[in-house]
């Protein structure tokens, strides 16, 4: 996997302002999923609906941001990164006030499609951006540093849904996450230069929008490697999505207690993050990864080997927290893998990788989640299978691309 030099490199100097900046765009996705979990309950309660049918509020949420997600990347690469950014945020946030005020489960969900079509703007685009602005090591090492401040949204998010409900209803989570994505466009219009220059952009016509998605669509490569990023990730967000199932219905907690599964899992993915970050330039990208999928692998046999020995926190929580480790390393390498495959359509290539992301992440919380997550040890063999394809899917790409030996 080899990395050509960024067009943007070195225009931004090196930084935790920039990081910052780029991951709390990045953390407008996940940040929207997980401050609702606490309030499922309240709003179930409120609004009337079973656990299959508030379960919706997330894979709704996920369907429409998964097929906007094509989208984004295409028109960063005509327009820049900013104004679609900024655009897609200023979308969101009044798509949250219409969460807020939504008088029946029909009208949030409606809502909830809404954020879905313009939180990808934020989270997919930015991952462009990292790449435009530096190349190889650099690069691995920033986007390292964005995951393990992303990391932390899983964690803190549905804590802070859990005192925003002690405060007042369910309707302040929402207008809670339209405040936070007020913020992040003001940081983002003062402190983010633009970094795709004119003279890079493609052309504004739906023809070329829809030839740089085919470019990327087409290939082979593109697929195998973007399928296997989709499969090992899904190892761990499949316990993001089921969250509301394991931790009330099957640990038997409370809606205050989301951190002691998110924590654990989400130190597991900051410290990998840290890692592949330290191993920049220092292991090689394919090496890297391999050893991060053997991770994943051993960590979902851990999990299963724990829940049917010790199923209770904390042990329960062991086999997620590691597998998080394996993710923290791998998924860094894998976005950049699949940015540099496209150097002249990197948006596409980053709405296209997220697409394939996005669209797993809908079939797991709105029907692998609630159909299979009777057990905790259905949960654990689900990840494990999720793992094991992922395993399988890069195998099958490393197979093929490498150079045949000479005769």
């Amino acid at each position: 996997m080899s990395v050509p030099a960024g067009a943007g490199a070195d225009r931004v100097p090196p930084g935790w302002a920039v990081t910052t900046v780029l991951a709390s765009l990045a953390m407008i996705g996940p940040f929207t999923i997980d401050t609702v979990f606490p309030g499922f309950q309240a709003i179930g309660e409120d609004l009337g609906g079973d656990t299959a049918a508030l379960q919706q509020v997330t894979s709704v949420y996920l369907l429409t941001f998964a097929v906007m997600s094509v989208l984004h990347g295409p028109l960063s690469d005509a327009l820049g990164r900013k104004p679609v950014m900024l655009g897609g945020i200023a979308g969101y946030v009044v798509a949250s006030v219409a969460c807020a005020l939504a008088p029946t489960l029909g009208w949030l969900l409606v809502g909830r499609a809404v954020q879905g079509l313009f939180a990808g703007a934020a989270t997919i685009v930015s991952r462009a951006v990292i790449r435009d602005l530096y190349a190889g090591a650099a690069a691995q090492r920033l986007m390292s540093q964005v995951m393990m401040i992303f990391a932390i949204a899983p964690a803190i998010a549905p804590v802070i849904g859990g005192w925003l409900l002690l405060a007042g209803p369910w309707r302040g989570i929402f207008w809670f996450v339209g405040l936070y994505g007020v913020v992040v466009a003001v940081v983002t219009a003062r402190a983010l230069p633009e970094t795709l220059p004119p003279a890079q952009r493609q052309p504004l016509r739906v023809g070329a929008l829809l030839s740089g998605l085919w470019v990327v669509a087409r290939s082979w490569s593109f697929e195998r490697l973007a399928l296997a990023t989709a499969f090992i990730f899904s190892a761990y967000i499949f316990y993001v999505l089921a969250a509301p199932i394991v931790v009330v219905e099957l640990l038997g907690l409370g809606e205050q207690d989301f951190w002691i599964l998110f924590v654990p899992m989400i130190g597991g993915m900051v410290l990998g993050s840290w890692v592949s970050g330290r191993a920049a330039g220092r292991v090689d990208a394919e090496v890297l990864v391999d050893r991060a999928v053997l991770l994943v692998l051993l960590a979902t046999a851990v999990n299963v080997a724990l829940v049917l020995v010790a199923p209770r926190p904390p042990w329960v929580v062991v086999g997620p927290a590691l597998i998080g480790v394996g993710i923290g390393v791998v998924f860094p390498v894998l976005q950049l893998a699949l940015l540099d495959l496209f150097p002249h359509h990197r948006g596409a290539a980053a709405s296209m990788s997220a697409f394939s992301v996005l669209i797993c992440n809908a079939l797991v919380a709105g029907v692998v989640a609630p159909l299979v997550t009777t057990s905790l040890l259905s949960a654990a063999l689900t990840s494990t299978g999720f793992a094991a394809a992922g395993a399988l899917l890069w195998g099958w790409h490393r197979g093929a691309t490498r150079p045949a030996a000479p005769a």
